[in-house]
């Protein structure tokens, strides 16, 4: 398979500098080569370009988020990225950064897939909008903008509409919601999977459930996002938001496994990597042998 590898080192969605440091301190640690060597050609095609936005600029763009026209120029840019890829049929990686690129990505697979799903790992809901954010970061609302809901500036990023159906969404790892993404859950019915159903019906059922969704809903393809705040707050000192109870290592490689199995995948992000944050490069070393086990099952 060919694999375009695109780095995205943004900060601006999460506020927390450090994790635009994440795809240059992958490609340190070879990331290239790791994919090659499970049989896939890789083409390296650099990192998006970020602009520079002093800190106290960040509300110039909107008064409760933060860097949005910067994010929505970067989601832009990416979302062309991805649907060029898939255009050329070439499997978009997207290593990041913060998951506020997830928007990005989704967006420019929905161009080319009618019919897409989103598995989104993570700690996480990140379906806020501008009026129910605590914080105003943007991380916390790719993937409710993905479904329509929120800030117009970002729910018709690249093009108008939704880009993807709620009923095709699955967020899986949860373990930090706040209220107003509780009450949206509850409004929408979203699928939605904790770690604490992971720990009580396995990882194995719930991801059995789902593919009996999505070949239910008949869905062309499924764009994976995958925070590594998924895992618990002591795997991962390397990461901005971390979370105690979360996924072990054994249950994130199941996941990864199985999903890349299906042959539905056919975009990935791996997000939130800081890099100053980490502990010895153990977050690092993680995320690059994550990424090496995914590739060994990509059709």
């Amino acid at each position: 398979m060919n694999v375009n590898l695109i780095g995205v080192p943004l900060f601006f969605g999460s506020d927390i500098k450090g994790v635009d440091f994440g795809p240059e301190k992958l490609r340190e640690k070879n990331i290239d080569k790791v994919i090659t060597k499970n049989n896939h050609t890789v083409h390296d095609l650099g990192n998006i370009h970020i602009e520079n936005i002093p800190e106290d600029k960040k509300y110039n763009f909107h008064p409760n988020m933060k860097y949005l026209q910067p994010i929505v120029d970067v989601n832009t840019n990416l979302a062309q990225q991805v649907y060029s890829s898939l255009a050329t049929h070439s499997f978009p990686f997207i290593v990041g950064g913060d998951h506020s690129l997830g928007l990005g990505s989704i967006s420019g697979a929905s161009k080319y897939y009618k019919n897409l799903a989103v598995i989104w790992v993570d700690a996480h809901g990140d379906i806020n909008t501008p009026e129910t954010s605590p914080s105003g970061n943007i991380h916390g609302m790719p993937l409710a903008a993905a479904m329509g809901l929120g800030y117009k500036g970002l729910t018709n990023l690249y093009f108008e509409g939704t880009k993807v159906n709620p009923k095709n969404v699955f967020i899986i790892g949860v373990r930090d919601l706040d209220k107003g993404e509780e009450a949206l859950i509850q409004d929408m019915d979203l699928n939605v999977y904790s770690t604490n159903d992971i720990k009580d019906r396995g990882i194995e059922n719930i991801l059995s459930e789902i593919y009996d969704i999505l070949i239910h809903n008949n869905v062309d393809a499924v764009h994976l996002s995958f925070d590594i705040d998924c895992l618990d707050s002591k795997l991962v000192p390397g990461t901005g938001t971390p979370v105690k109870d979360g996924m072990t290592v054994t249950e994130a490689k199941y996941l990864l496994k199985y999903l890349m199995k299906t042959d539905l995948v056919k975009s990935l992000d791996f997000v939130e990597l800081n890099s100053i944050l980490d502990n010895d490069d153990s977050t690092a070393n993680l995320v690059i042998d994550l990424i090496d086990w995914t590739f060994k099952y990509l059709q």
